[in-house]
């Protein structure tokens, strides 16, 4: 059985194609979703939500942060949080790594080894 690997990024992002060469140089298959082509949903946010909690997935550094009107960032939480991703998918913290098994949000080469020697 196959594990099933999904990176959620985007193909400018400097992180995110540190993390595909890494993957790839050590053979692990994956698929890539680029979140400004193919867009996040509710039901996927929502999942993450839960498992990771939503602070983690909102980049708080990016330019697309800034430009979030200053009433909504001081009122975020979780609904409005999911809402605005699916608005401004450059908003996520990139990039993800999902399976059935794992969600990571970020990387660096320590933290991929780390879990997948888990793995």
């Amino acid at each position: 059985m196959t594990k099933v690997l999904t990176l959620y990024g985007l193909p400018s992002c400097d992180t995110c194609r540190e993390a595909r060469k890494w993957l790839e140089n050590k053979g692990i298959e994956y698929t890539f979703h680029d979140v400004r082509k193919d867009g996040l949903e509710a039901q996927l946010l929502e999942r993450w939500s839960k498992r990771l909690g939503w602070e983690k997935l909102i980049n708080k550094q990016s330019l697309t942060w800034r430009k979030v009107p200053q009433a909504d960032r001081d009122n975020m939480n979780k609904n409005r949080a999911i809402l605005t991703l699916i608005e401004h998918p450059t908003l996520l913290k990139r990039p993800v790594l999902e399976s059935s098994r794992m969600l990571v949000v970020g990387f660096t080469e320590a933290s991929y080894k780390e879990i997948f020697a888990k793995h």
